[in-house]
């Protein structure tokens, strides 16, 4: 016997409807063809999510943009670190 595998979509819609709180778990679970616990799972993991959903998104920008930056100033510093021993040595091969 295979697991039933199910559409994100679907599993929205079951959340939704578990969420709105007009209809018992149960008679979800009879409606839907899903056991009681799938749909309380499913309806925790949305409620958990819903805040990101509200999200700007800007802050997982910015923070790959500082990242980016960091990475930039540590590349900077290397090369710099890299000219200068270049001056300092290349006087010797006069």
């Amino acid at each position: 016997m295979s697991r039933r595998k199910f559409s994100k979509e679907f599993k929205a819609k079951v959340a939704l409807e578990a969420i709105k709180g007009q209809r018992t778990i149960n008679e979800l679970a009879l409606e839907f063809g899903v056991h009681p616990n799938q749909i309380s799972l499913w309806k925790k993991q949305a409620l958990a999510c819903l805040p990101e959903v509200f999200g700007t998104g800007k802050d997982h920008e910015a923070e790959r943009l500082e990242l980016e930056r960091d990475r930039l100033y540590k590349k900077v510093g290397q090369l710099q670190v890299e000219v200068d021993f270049l001056k300092k040595n290349i006087g010797h091969l006069d």
